[in-house]
């Protein structure tokens, strides 16, 4: 690594202050900074640390029922005190190993929007609403691509809002090495309809898959899913093919709805 100014402030306040600062950069849980730093890909003159943020800590419930997850509140916080949303509790509690989940942040994971990332899935089918310290995003308008969303420079992810479906569930097809989603499939259940979002799969990062959203809202059983979408857009590499990478979207959204019973 190299030398660097290292800022912990206790407020958001202070800390979007801080990121104003030339060659500053942000600090979640350091589950991606912190390699990148390692192989001398980055180097901030300045890291901004958000763990000692309380604002930005812990899970709660606000007046429209929405569990309310504050950006800075780690994947095993989130696993144990997330039991209003059962489907979000154990995808927390299924990313990487104990020590990423001591130490990665949903704001973390969402602002780095990484395209096998868990969170992602949850916050797109969730329809959830991402805070940041000067606006409130709708998950649709969010995610913009790979490694790609809508904050701007110096932008800080302080909560996410989840509404809470009839019904979810996540199925993740895991690459044993990383624990990523080689595909991951989050399948939500609301009044209004079904959402359906995938990560792992595509060269856009995490997507609504349509086609089955229109078929579930219609028919909630795991024979009304679709065939496998096209396999044109997906990831390809020495884990999967573009078609077995688009052949698990449709096997993961069948276990999805059959587990929600």
């Amino acid at each position: 690594m190299y030398e660097f100014e290292f800022v912990k402030p206790g407020s958001v306040a202070d800390a979007v202050t801080a990121l104003g600062e030339e060659d500053a950069q942000v600090l979640g849980g350091g589950q991606t900074l912190i390699p990148t730093l390692k192989q001398r890909l980055a180097s901030p003159g300045k890291l901004v640390s958000l763990a000692g943020i309380a604002e930005m800590q812990g899970v709660s419930t606000d007046d429209a029922g929405r569990i309310c997850v504050g950006g800075g509140t780690v994947h095993a916080d989130v696993a144990a005190n997330a039991g209003g949303y059962p489907a979000l509790a154990g995808l927390a509690g299924n990313i990487g190993d104990p020590a990423v989940r001591a130490r990665g942040t949903i704001g973390g994971s969402l602002a780095n929007n990484d395209p096998s990332a868990c969170y992602p899935a949850a916050a797109l089918a969730s329809g959830a609403s991402i805070v940041t310290n000067a606006r409130e995003i709708a998950a649709d308008d969010y995610f913009q691509g790979m490694f790609t969303t809508a904050l701007d420079e110096g932008e800080i992810i302080t909560e996410v809002k989840f509404p809470v479906p009839e019904a979810a569930n996540y199925q993740k097809f895991e690459q044993p090495a990383s624990r990523f989603a080689l595909v991951g499939v989050f399948v939500a259940k609301y009044a209004d309809g079904v959402r359906v979002a995938v990560t792992g799969a595509s060269q856009e990062g995490v997507f609504r898959w349509r086609a089955a959203e229109a078929a579930l809202s219609a028919d909630f059983s795991a024979d009304a899913v679709p065939e496998a979408p096209a396999a044109d857009g997906m990831i390809s590499d020495l884990h999967g093919t573009a078609a077995y990478r688009a052949h698990l979207v449709a096997v993961l959204t069948r276990r999805a709805v059959a587990a929600c019973g």
